[in-house]
């Protein structure tokens, strides 16, 4: 283990105190179950798998219909072509 200095937002400190008094624990265990916490959440998001689109009628998006680049697909659709 080792020590380190944190400069943390005295409204956080506060919180994170207030939680390990309440929960009997130390400020270091707090603060290490909140880094580890929000490491697990960072590689959870990572590793997620790509969303399936479902289309109708079996032929998959329009020709020039690119789902993963929302830009061209917010003109397209406001281009008119998006109605039909």
């Amino acid at each position: 283990m080792r020590r380190t200095t944190l400069r943390l937002d005295g409204a956080l400190l506060s919180e994170a105190k207030r939680i390990a008094a309440e929960s009997g624990t130390t400020l270091t265990a707090v603060i290490e179950n909140a880094l580890r916490e929000s490491f697990a959440r960072r590689r959870r998001v990572r590793v997620s798998s790509k969303v399936a689109f479902t289309t109708y009628g079996g032929r998959g998006p329009r020709p020039g219909v690119d789902l993963d680049n929302t830009a061209a697909l917010l003109e397209w659709m406001e281009s008119g072509d998006g109605a039909r």
